[in-house]
């Protein structure tokens, strides 16, 4: 199992994940309610994930691992991290930034959205 492969499987498992290349056949995005909350090249190498972050937390990280995590390349520098995984990073932590930016981004669909994701239906869907 590679890095990316632990790193898009744990992102997999979280509720009402659809992937899509919206861009390109490398850029692999995921998304919860149709939003982005993960981006990554397929052929980055060492592996770079964008995530969304708390603007807080996210100049915390990037003073804390100053060539490790990045403001978010081609995204809102604000709220969006690059993380560079070399093997620097704990794998905890990139593990727990992504649940943060699922979350994120899902705290911001609208009340239906996240009802019925909470109930296993994609928007969309029939029940």
């Amino acid at each position: 199992m590679t890095l990316l492969q632990d790193v898009l499987d744990h992102a997999r498992r979280l509720p009402g994940v659809r992937e899509d290349f919206p861009f390109d056949f490398e850029t692999l995005t995921l998304k919860v309610g149709g939003k982005i909350f993960l981006l990554t090249s397929l052929r980055a190498d060492p592996v770079r994930l964008n995530l969304k972050c708390d603007p807080e937390r996210a100049l915390e990280l990037r003073a804390r691992y100053p060539d490790h995590v990045l403001p978010g390349y081609h995204m809102n520098k604000r709220h969006w991290n690059t993380l560079v995984l070399d093997g620097t990073l704990p794998r905890a932590l990139v593990e727990e930034l992504i649940d943060h930016s699922y979350a994120r981004v899902l705290a911001g669909l609208p009340r239906r959205v996240r009802a019925a994701l909470a109930r296993g239906v994609e928007e969309g869907e029939t029940e």
